[in-house]
């Protein structure tokens, strides 16, 4: 830890604003607040909740959390300076702001003379009184204010000094914090530092004590995490920023790079140490909500994070972590993971047995049965890194212990195609403790008749599989060159509500390389109930 240890860095978020700006990211009200819910217990001090008065959603957001407030954050209202050539007073707008109850408000105001002629069609003076007027209004019916200065970074390039005239007039007026926005996402980090330095210097010879500064970046040049902490480094002592860096355009500064960067490597204070922990499950809370998907690859909270792959790297993070991984990963509430691929060692074979739990030895020649057949499974197209579902069933069939819970006799898929719908039946026959199942389902595709069938044949012996979910179905064409003959590699990912899992099958038929997938996905799921089972017995005895 650095000196910083001490100095508090006040982590604002706005994903429920700016980041629902995304595209294809919709919230709903019981989404915002769900969210909002979330980022309270993982300790964020300000929560930005949108901009009141803009849409229905937002306002029936804040009224909600009146009746229901958060436990510890600041739930902040958006709003922008009032309109040119009236008062605040006289501005609807701002009414909708004190209806929502906050405590706090964000209001943003031009800092480049170009928006202000050619945006706004005034006059910089009335700009400047725009933002004068508002924060006084507000402060006089007892708002506490932090001022977002738009574009504040391409302003002040083009025009220095009038850019810091409207920071000086906010600060005159009565907010509490001014925040510089790289809006367009164009700046780099030295151009922030040099900046935010500048900026810093002659605030502090004008107010004492000098008012914080704050930093609002976007991620158009790949550098919103980067200026960020540039800009922290500098002496500003808010970050804005979104959970997975969701945001309009490319997104805004991910606060799941920027509070573990900041806390863990720079040793700033941004959030509780226990509540760190909890910052990869709160990424995928909120991707889950969002219903967008997670990105595996992302910094400290992506499941590739800390996933090991070559056979070298495998054995060596065995001996010493540290080799191969920058931090450990609990520490953002992450977890090691060796990968399985054609790349893979023994160290890999090992190291997955014993996440799975199997007893397995590196003088066992079934170890290195296990990979050899999975180097020759890998050429034929399977994909085990992203199926270890799969994987855990090849590797108990190789030891003797893949439990058979049925047994497919075959099935047949007929699709019909109607003037308005486009149907598909299916029928399989299966054996369950010797006795043969002859079943038929439809659905609106061949894959969902296969699946529905299996199920029907299935449910009356194991009941559980009517809470497996089939969450989502990937299709990769592996040789396109080959055309409708290509061989194809289907994932299925499946859920019992609790837990999910992936398997994977290959053929040139995509209905059994469907078929492969979603049987050993019902047989990963039953085993998953069974070992349940059996440890509960285990702990009642």
């Amino acid at each position: 830890m650095t000196a910083n240890t001490s100095k508090q860095i006040w982590i604002y978020d706005t994903t429920l604003r700016d980041g629902a700006q995304r595209e294809g990211l919709s919230l709903s009200v019981e989404d915002k607040l769900r969210i909002a819910r979330k980022l309270d217990q993982l300790g964020i001090p300000f929560i930005e909740g949108g901009w009141p008065g803009a849409n229905p959603k937002d306002v029936q957001f804040f009224w909600q959390l009146q009746e229901k407030p958060l436990t510890q954050a600041e739930i902040v209202a958006f709003c922008s300076t009032r309109r040119p050539n009236i008062t605040a007073a006289e501005d609807p707008m701002l009414s909708a702001i004190l209806a929502a109850g906050t405590r706090w408000v964000t209001i943003f105001g031009k800092s480049w003379d170009m928006h202000v002629t050619e945006g706004l069609k005034t006059t910089l003076e009335e700009n400047l009184a725009m933002i004068r007027d508002t924060i006084e209004f507000l402060r006089s019916r007892g708002r506490r204010v932090i001022y977002d200065a738009e574009h504040w970074f391409d302003g002040f390039k083009h025009n220095p000094e009038y850019a810091m005239k409207t920071l000086e007039t906010a600060s005159a007026a009565g907010a509490e914090w001014l925040t510089l926005c790289d809006t367009n996402g164009g700046t780099l980090p030295h151009e922030i530092s040099k900046i935010v330095r500048h900026v810093i210097n002659t605030v502090s010879t004008v107010h004492e004590p000098p008012i914080p500064i704050g930093i609002h970046a976007h991620n158009d040049s790949e550098t919103a995490v980067a200026n960020s902490l540039a800009a922290v480094l500098e002496g500003a002592s808010m970050v804005q920023g979104t959970i997975n860096g969701y945001g309009e355009r490319c997104g805004n500064a991910n606060l799941c790079s920027v509070i573990p960067n900041l806390q863990l490597k720079l040793g700033f204070k941004c959030i509780e140490d226990s509540n760190l922990a909890k910052l990869t499950e709160t990424s995928r809370f909120v991707s889950e909500v969002a219903n967008l998907a997670p990105d595996e690859h992302a910094p400290f909270v992506g499941m590739s994070a800390f996933a090991h792959k070559g056979g070298i790297h495998v054995s060596a993070v065995q001996r010493n972590p540290f080799t191969y991984e920058h931090l450990p990963p609990e520490k953002v509430g992450n977890q090691r993971r060796i990968v399985i691929s054609e790349q893979a060692g023994l160290s890999n074979v090992l190291a997955k047995a014993a996440d799975f739990g199997l007893s397995l030895h590196k003088e066992d020649p079934a170890c290195r049965a296990i990979l050899e057949h999975l180097k020759e499974l890998e050429k034929e197209g399977y994909q085990f890194e992203a199926a270890e579902a799969s994987f855990e069933l090849l590797m108990r069939s190789a030891l003797g212990t893949r439990q058979k819970f049925f047994e497919i006799k075959g099935f047949q898929v007929y699709c019909n195609k109607g003037q308005e719908l486009s149907n598909a039946l299916a029928t399989v026959k299966v054996t369950v403790d010797g006795k043969e199942i002859l079943e038929a389902a439809e659905g609106n595709g061949p894959v969902s008749a296969l699946d529905a069938a299996l199920r029907k044949a299935l449910v009356n012996f194991y009941p559980e599989i009517a809470q497996f979910q089939l969450t989502d179905y990937k299709v990769r064409i592996l040789d396109s060159c080959a055309g409708t003959s290509a061989k194809t590699r289907v994932l299925v990912e499946c859920s019992n509500g609790a837990q999910r899992w992936t398997t994977v099958g290959v053929s040139t038929n995509i209905i059994e390389a469907s078929y492969l997938a979603i049987v050993e996905g019902l047989e990963y799921g039953l085993s998953l109930n069974h070992q349940q089972k059996n440890n509960e017995e285990r702990v009642i005895c």
